[in-house]
């Protein structure tokens, strides 16, 4: 099974000639390269994690593809009247599915707080083939228990320090960290903020995979 990091918040992992993609929005490159999609999960509404434009790219390629996402972002979805838009299906912490070959299991429930102005939306993490890969999306959601090969974990937001970035590794202690959610860096910034996620990595036991978009990475 292979991961491709692509810009921000955007993954997409193959196995077997299926593909599930996760996350694509607007900071991400037009997606164009999408053959044998099976599923896309969405983790919330916010641009920087779906556009409307990166949908329709992938489901020109591939139509009807399931989207797995939240249920107010599923409403956004459904509104956008995409063509060749399929079953957009509301997910809940807790909840679990098998598509294409993958299986996904969800967790979670709200976004981190940005301030306390801002209303809170609903968020779920993802946990790909029982712990191959977990991501929690915009919230440090912790699948407890579980052991994880690659982390996820955020490198920079308007709702986050690096400081708990750096306690969730070393909560969750998994074998890889990949930073992701990263495009609101300077060049300085990104290596300072992936110096601390390193930091915290090597005390959890952990190997940081600090990938540029395109790279690809293979999951245990």
């Amino acid at each position: 099974m292979r991961l491709t990091k692509l810009e921000h918040a955007a993954l997409s992992i193959e196995k077997s000639g299926s593909r599930l993609f996760i996350d694509p929005g607007k900071f991400t490159t037009p997606i164009t390269e999408a053959a044998g999609t099976v599923a896309i999960v969405i983790t919330h509404e916010h641009d920087d994690h779906w556009t409307p434009e990166q949908l329709t790219r992938i489901l020109a390629r591939n139509p009807k593809t399931p989207i797995f996402t939240t249920p107010s972002a599923a409403e956004k979805i459904l509104a956008a009247n995409l063509p060749d838009i399929g079953e957009v299906i509301d997910v809940a912490a807790g909840e679990s599915v098998l598509v294409g070959g993958f299986d996904l299991e969800f967790f979670g429930g709200e976004h981190a707080i940005i301030h306390s102005s801002i209303p809170r939306i609903e968020n779920v993490g993802v946990l790909v083939e029982h712990g191959a890969l977990y991501y929690g999306g915009d919230a440090y959601i912790a699948p407890d228990g579980v052991d994880i090969d690659v982390l996820a974990v955020c490198a920079n937001a308007p709702w986050m320090r690096v400081a708990e970035s750096m306690d969730y590794i070393e909560r969750l202690r998994p074998k890889r960290v990949l930073p992701v959610h990263e495009m609101l860096l300077a060049k300085v910034g990104k290596t300072l903020a992936t110096s601390r996620l390193r930091e915290s990595a090597e005390r959890a036991g952990a190997q940081l995979i600090d990938l540029q978009p395109f790279e690809t990475l293979e999951l245990d």
